[in-house]
């Protein structure tokens, strides 16, 4: 049955020269700055960040940041996109998600570093569960609600693909998805302190996203590194802590808080740091704005269009199949 669903995985570097491809999600972080008439400074401003920031951790966790022009380490991107196919003869593909991957060159030695994929993890299902589902859910029941198999086919397929031959031929590693914390929660810090994730905190209770990649089989934790505005929420499964190199971690740090800054800078571009109890909030005014331009409100709307887009294309025609190996697949492991 698993035989029935396989993965094919398709790469294009993230650098000033790109552009979205037809098949890539539009409500994709980076592929929202490759469009208008300021794309190419848009990414151009958004990749020095995340170098500058890369040097900025690597020289505080002493990595010796210094190089040439002041920094030791260039950070490459790839955009990587999953494509799903059922084994019925169709000659036909669905793009399921889209992720980035980082390479780290060190310009000092010459040495490249694989870094940790995972990063702007973004889902056309996931659109769907969100945008189709979880609304028609919440109307039937005359309020918030969830169905009993929220999120459930979206992790088993998830799953799937890290346990594939496409997944496995290509990456090393597990991937680690970081995000934004919630705005309905609270955290505080616990006291732990990591020399890289910086400070850790514990949220008062499970948020519906927590619960959502929990059923792709991902655990999370919540840091704030040196020098951030607020906790970032960290995806994992195995080991965060001891499974990546400092390196490593560094990578999705300045390349996720970067985009953070841009999307969400009421939060992580605050020019207050988040004391040892913390509440979120996008109604925060002291904060600094980036010099890049980002369509959050299009973003939203584009995440509906890409849900019904999703139902009629995948969804529906398939549910049957989907339906079927869904049973038969067991449940995440995380």
């Amino acid at each position: 049955m698993a035989n029935e669903i396989t993965f094919s995985i398709t790469t294009t570097r993230f650098d000033e020269d790109y552009a979205p491809s037809d098949s890539s999600r539009i409500t994709t972080n980076f592929a929202n700055l490759a469009r208008g008439e300021r794309r190419q400074q848009n990414l151009r401003n958004a990749l020095t960040m995340i170098e500058r920031r890369f040097n900025d951790l690597a020289h505080g966790d002493g990595l010796d940041g210094d190089g040439p022009d002041g920094g030791r380490y260039s950070v490459e991107l790839d955009i990587v996109s999953v494509q799903l196919r059922f084994a019925d003869g169709e000659d036909r593909e669905f793009p399921v998600l889209e992720v980035l991957d980082i390479h780290i060159v060190d310009r000092l030695t010459g040495e490249r570093h694989q870094g940790i994929v995972g990063n702007n993890f973004s889902s056309y299902l996931r659109d769907y569960d969100f945008s189709v589902v979880l609304p028609a859910a919440s109307a039937a029941a005359g309020g918030f609600a969830t169905p009993d198999d929220f999120g459930e086919l979206h992790g088993k397929l998830f799953q799937h693909f890290l346990e594939s031959d496409a997944y496995r031929e290509r990456f090393s590693t597990l991937p680690v998805i970081c995000i934004s914390v919630s705005t309905s929660r609270t955290y505080r810090r616990n006291g732990n302190v990591h020399p890289v994730l910086g400070i850790e905190y514990v949220q008062d209770s499970f948020s519906l996203t927590d619960e959502y990649f929990g059923k792709m089989g991902l655990q999370v934790r919540y840091f704030m590194p040196r020098g951030s505005s607020a906790p970032l929420a960290f995806y994992f499964r195995g080991d965060l802590l001891s499974d990546y190199s400092d390196l490593q971690l560094i990578g999705t740090i300045s390349t996720m808080e970067t985009f953070q800054k841009i999307y969400r800078p009421e939060i992580y571009n605050a020019n207050t740091p988040a004391e040892s109890v913390y509440r979120p909030s996008l109604a925060h005014e002291d904060f600094q704005q980036t010099e890049i331009t980002y369509d959050r409100e299009e973003r939203s709307q584009l995440a509906v269009v890409q849900g019904r887009y999703a139902d009629k294309h995948f969804v529906t025609p398939h549910r049957r199949v989907l339906d079927q190996w869904a049973a038969a697949y067991p449940a995440p492991v995380r």
